[in-house]
């Protein structure tokens, strides 16, 4: 079988997690003190900015 890359998902993907990624740091001064994400650590925050994330890949999604 041959694999062949997939530009238009991966320019998708990298604007939803760029912007999503601008959002959460952005919000971070306002967010509860558990959905800051720690360095290094698996924690609320981090699923925070991974639904952030998602959230902007679904909106990319649906204007494409």
């Amino acid at each position: 079988m041959h694999w062949k890359f997939d530009w238009p998902n991966f320019w998708r993907s990298l604007i939803a997690v760029l912007v999503g990624n601008a959002i959460y740091y952005a919000s971070w001064r306002h967010l509860p003190v558990r959905a800051r994400h720690q360095l290094y650590q698996v924690d609320w925050g981090l699923a925070v900015d991974f639904w952030m994330c998602l959230v902007c890949y679904g909106i990319v999604r649906l204007i494409r």
